[in-house]
């Protein structure tokens, strides 16, 4: 009978144990080549093949699932999208504008008599058809142009003397190209200029915004993925509390009924089976929703998995990672996806303050223009004319403006380097937020690595603390309750390990998300448009 529980408890550590054996995969980068698994399985268990209605994905397939599905992520990457569309409305003020106007007129004049000359002016009939069209629009030096026909009239009617109607027509045209450049005051950047830069700079924040939104669902998926195996070995280690529970049960039973035990030790057996049986149930609840939250960060169509059960097809294992605090400074501040949205920011600062500078100048523009002029009898005429350049025309000059206290301009340009300040205090703050959360995730790490051996210890001596209180109470020098205790010790002891271990590959996650490198611990490549 002693062998038998001697045997059953070691099998139970053994069955435990190889829940924890190392995986054969790959190691991600910056992993020792040669790790060793600190928790040190005594007979590594194979993986079962999933039940019906249960999907087994490994933590790469789950990241798969999450960049293709989370709805963060595609709500995310519309932003690069609109960012684009913005930008190209903003060339549209590069776009020229062309008018067409037509006029016609018809009007009577009544014949007058001059008191001064003694003589009857006669009156008239007449009507008129104006076209006026042009094409202007601003250049990306700053300029102005317009050019097109100023008017184009042709007038016919009738004079009508007292005694006979006198027929007439006319037409007359003209064109002109005008164009004014800035000389001071909006020649090197304008507002049309800094909001096409701007612009781009904002496509590139928004891409940016984009890889650290990945990055953080990718830790996200990783932790929830470390959770959910974590859910399910601590629903096995209450499986197999209840089972060792009711086997004392069971034997204590048995030694009351041939009058070796009290039966107040057969009620501590009952009331330990039933915390057990609790436990179960709430280690199972907390499985359910570890698997809803997962089922959340990889799909876009939560009802679309109904029923369907993920079972992670990789187990917990300790890796030695090789870590230093200033290579992983280097890492971050030079690849975090937030802290490069930052430069950017203090990019787009920078031609808000160049254009905000230049508008403290004065206003010289350079103004030039070239007409031509056409008459005639008809349309073609006055075509004619402007076509043969009958009677050109041409002006040159320059304006000057300067408003006398420049109030407005002087103003938006310290506001314009008060916020450049503002940027960059809100970068420094930024590094040294990075540099202290790099800091503690990679010591919290260094911390849970070492309470990995720690709780394996601790899990072997409750185990042989309960094998030797095992023994004693078969030879009657125990008692129920105290292996009753030991019982609940060692549940906890391996409770922890696997904690420990959970915990220590979710400190990894979290510092590859502090370095900016999660995606390249992963093999993911995400390429901006």
């Amino acid at each position: 009978m002693q062998r038998c529980r001697v045997a059953f408890a070691r099998s139970l550590s053994v069955g435990l144990l190889g829940c924890w054996s190392a995986m054969a995969a790959v190691p991600p980068p910056g992993i020792d080549p040669a790790p060793a698994p600190l928790a040190a399985p005594a007979a590594p268990a194979a993986i079962q093949p999933p039940a019906a209605g249960a999907r087994a994905l490994s933590l790469q397939e789950c990241l798969e699932l999450a960049l293709q599905h989370n709805l963060d992520v595609r709500i995310e990457r519309v932003n690069p999208e609109i960012e684009r569309y913005n930008l190209s409305l903003v060339y549209a003020g590069y776009d020229p504008a062309f008018s067409f106007q037509y006029t016609h007129r018809d009007s009577t004049d009544p014949s007058t008599y001059d008191a001064s000359i003694r003589q009857t002016i006669p009156g008239s009939e007449s009507e008129s058809d104006t076209f006026v069209a042009g094409l202007r629009g601003v250049l990306p030096t700053g300029a102005d142009y317009n050019i097109g026909l100023t008017s184009l009239t042709d007038s016919y009617g009738t004079r009508f003397p007292t005694a006979f109607p006198v027929p007439f027509e006319s037409s007359q045209g003209s064109a002109r190209f005008g164009l004014t450049q800035p000389l001071l005051k909006n020649l090197w950047i304008d507002r049309t200029r800094m909001n096409v830069w701007v612009g781009r700079k904002s496509i590139q924040i928004s891409e940016l915004a984009l890889a650290d939104r990945i990055m953080r669902i990718a830790a996200q998926v990783e932790q929830a993925y470390y959770d959910l195996i974590y859910a399910r070995e601590n629903v096995g280690v209450q499986e197999q509390a209840l089972q060792l529970a009711e086997r004392l049960l069971a034997e204590n039973k048995q030694r009351v009924k041939v009058g070796a035990m009290a039966p107040l030790d057969e009620k501590q057996a009952e009331s330990q089976v039933a915390a057990r049986r609790a436990d179960l149930i709430a280690s199972q609840r907390t499985l359910a929703t570890r698997q809803n939250t997962l089922k959340n960060l990889l799909s876009d169509d939560y009802a679309g998995w109904g029923a369907q059960t993920i079972v992670p097809s990789e187990r917990l294992e300790a890796l030695r990672q090789l870590l230093d605090l200033q290579d992983s400074w280097s890492k971050g501040l030079a690849q975090r996806p937030d802290l490069r949205e930052l430069q950017v920011q203090l990019e787009q600062q920078d031609i808000v303050l160049r254009f905000n500078r230049n508008q403290l100048l004065p206003q010289l523009d350079l103004t030039g223009s070239y007409g031509l002029t056409g008459v005639g009898d008809e349309f073609s005429d006055a075509l004619g004319g402007i076509s043969r350049a009958d009677a050109p025309n041409w002006s040159v000059g320059a304006i000057f403006s300067f408003p006398l206290s420049n109030r407005a301009a002087r103003e938006t340009y310290r506001r314009s380097q008060a916020d450049q300040r503002k940027l960059l205090l809100s970068y420094k703050k930024a590094e040294q937020g990075i540099m202290l959360e790099i800091d503690n995730a990679l010591k919290l790490a260094q911390s849970n690595f070492e309470r990995i051996d720690a709780t394996q210890k601790a899990r072997e001596f409750a185990e042989a603390a309960l094998d030797a209180e095992q023994k004693k109470l078969e030879n009657g020098k125990s008692t129920s309750f105290v292996v009753l205790q030991l019982q609940r010790d060692l549940t906890v002891a391996r409770l922890e390990e696997i904690s420990a271990l959970a915990e220590y590959n979710k400190s990894l996650s979290q510092l590859a998300l502090a370095e900016g490198s999660i995606l390249e611990r992963h093999r993911i490549g995400i390429q901006p448009r």
